[in-house]
């Protein structure tokens, strides 16, 4: 399965406003249950916050991937968010984050939410593929580069 298979188009943020990590998690997740069917902004928040009080999805490197897994869902999703003047997310690096991709999952599911978090933790160890994300006019510029990292393109 391709990353932009589960992708959310209408759900990813190019322009994120929140300067918070609670800003950051809602605006996500309002985005996200906006456009699918059955998921609801407060459940969704609620398990996100409840995740991030375990620790921190803040990866380092202007990077978080924000994750849940709720019983409601029937198949695995992902949207993106980027926010341009940085959020303070609790980064192991203390750095702001900068590229949101948040993971939802169905609360049944085996281990195809953690190939995917594995994946997109891979492909965003390339600092190419990061300032390529940060550099995105546009959902399809989100889209091509993700198709062209997962192809292996720069």
């Amino acid at each position: 399965m391709k990353l932009t298979d589960i992708l959310v188009r209408d759900a990813c943020l190019i322009d994120m406003q929140a300067r918070t990590k609670p800003e950051a998690l809602s605006e996500l997740a309002a985005a996200l249950a906006g456009v699918v069917d059955g998921l609801g902004t407060d459940e969704l928040l609620e398990m996100l916050q409840e995740r991030e009080k375990l620790g921190t999805t803040a990866m380092g490197d202007g990077i978080a991937i924000p994750h849940a897994r709720l019983e409601s869902m029937q198949r695995l999703l992902v949207s993106f968010g980027r926010s341009a003047g940085g959020v303070d997310f609790d980064s192991i690096d203390g750095a702001p984050t900068h590229l949101f991709f948040l993971l939802v999952a169905p609360g049944k599911e085996g281990s195809a939410h953690l190939l995917t978090l594995a994946r997109l933790s891979r492909m965003l160890t390339s600092g190419a593929f990061r300032e390529r994300l940060a550099t995105l006019s546009s959902v399809d510029d989100l889209f091509a580069a993700i198709e062209a990292e997962e192809a292996g393109q720069p």
